[in-house]
C-alpha cells in the first residue's frame, strides 16, 4: 500500500534546480512519513517499521509506502477499531492535512540552491 506525489516542473528545467527539487521532495516524503507514523495503527509497531520513502529524481516522483500483508486493510477498513490517536487512513491523512509543508519543504531546498 502507498501513496505517492509529484512535483511538476517546466521543460527544460535547470540541472542544479532538479536536484535541489529532488533533495527536497525526498526530505518532504520523509516529513510526510514521520506525520504518518504518529497516527498508524500501533499493537506491536511491525507496521510502523515497516514504512519507507523513495524519490525518483528523474521523474521528481516520491512514495512512501509501508510493506506488510495487512497495511491496506488497517488503512482502509474504516470499521477497524485503533488505539487512542490512532487511525485508518493515517497515511492519506497525513499528506493530505501536510500539502503546505510538503510545499516548504521544497521549495525552501529550491531557493537554498539558487
Amino acid at each position: 500500500m502507498s501513496k505517492d506525489f509529484t512535483v511538476s516542473a517546466g521543460d527544460p528545467v535547470d540541472e542544479k534546480v532538479r536536484v535541489a527539487a529532488a533533495r527536497g521532495l525526498a526530505l518532504a516524503a520523509e516529513a510526510v512519513l514521520s506525520e504518518a507514523n504518529d497516527k498508524v495503527p500501533i499493537e506491536e509497531g511491525t507496521l510502523q517499521r515497516s514504512g519507507r520513502t523513495s524519490a525518483d529524481a528523474g521523474s521528481l516522483r516520491a512514495v512512501i509506502s509501508y510493506d506488510t500483508p495487512y497495511a491496506v486493510r488497517q488503512h482502509e477498513d474504516m470499521t477497524l477499531h485503533h488505539d487512542g490517536g490512532r487511525s485508518a487512513k493515517w497515511l492519506e491523512h497525513a499528506l493530505a492535512s501536510n500539502q503546505e509543508m510538503v510545499r516548504r519543504i521544497i521549495a525552501d531546498a529550491i531557493k537554498g540552491a539558487l
